[in-house]
């Protein structure tokens, strides 16, 4: 469930300097923005960013991006941020924005891997193109990404996990290295595995985490 709408959001993350007002400025030179030109992974739908702060912090040697189109979500992450003080990431951005508008803000060959993190399931057929595996965004993240870089997408929900399993089956650009119904319980793919809140609750609930693996050809 999404929070509410907070009505001081929208100002507040674009006064943020931990965000990005505007990512097209820096499409094909995002190394600068950051203290060091590092390969620069992606997250897309962040949400309050647990994930994305503690990959920033476990990987000191890689950049990192979070994109969120909710304010009032990325406005958490922010608060989060902030209240690290000298701890929080120096290796961390955010991007107000939906994940349609990505070749606006990066270059072919920009990104060197995505995470898609318990990302909307969109269920009703109709909606398909909306999925963040659906081949709409694919196609999308084929170009962003570096050959050989990976997509790693994990989610609760069985039936985005099958079809989103299917999709990057069918696709010959891509080639699934990993496969996991039970992510928790799978000691080899566990190790070093950095959760989301989602995640946690799900988890904590005794629904298993599906994961699988996607690598760019």
């Amino acid at each position: 469930m999404r929070l509410r709408h907070i009505p001081e959001a929208d100002e507040f993350v674009s006064q943020s300097s931990i965000t990005v007002s505007n990512p097209e400025s820096l499409k094909g030179r995002w190394s600068s923005a950051f203290q060091k030109a590092q390969p620069t992974f992606l997250e897309i739908g962040m949400g309050k960013g647990q994930f994305i702060i503690n990959m920033a912090l476990a990987h000191p040697d890689c950049n990192y991006i979070g994109i969120e189109r909710y304010s009032s979500v990325l406005m958490r992450a922010i608060q989060h941020l902030l209240s690290m003080g000298e701890d929080a990431p120096d290796n961390l951005l955010f991007i107000s924005g939906d994940a349609s508008d990505l070749p606006l803000f990066f270059e072919s060959g920009e990104i060197s891997g995505i995470y898609l993190n318990f990302s909307d399931p969109w269920p009703k057929k109709r909606h398909a193109k909306r999925r963040l595996t659906s081949k709409r965004f694919r196609d999308i993240y084929y170009t962003l990404l570096l050959p050989g870089s990976a997509i790693e997408f994990k989610t609760d929900n069985s039936s985005l996990f099958d079809f989103s399993l299917d999709e990057f089956k069918n696709d010959p650009r891509y080639e699934i290295s990993e496969i996991t119904y039970d992510l928790h319980n799978d000691s080899r793919l566990s190790a070093g595995n950095i959760t989301t809140e989602y995640e946690d609750k799900f988890s904590s609930s005794g629904n298993p985490i599906k994961k699988l693996i996607a690598i760019r050809k």
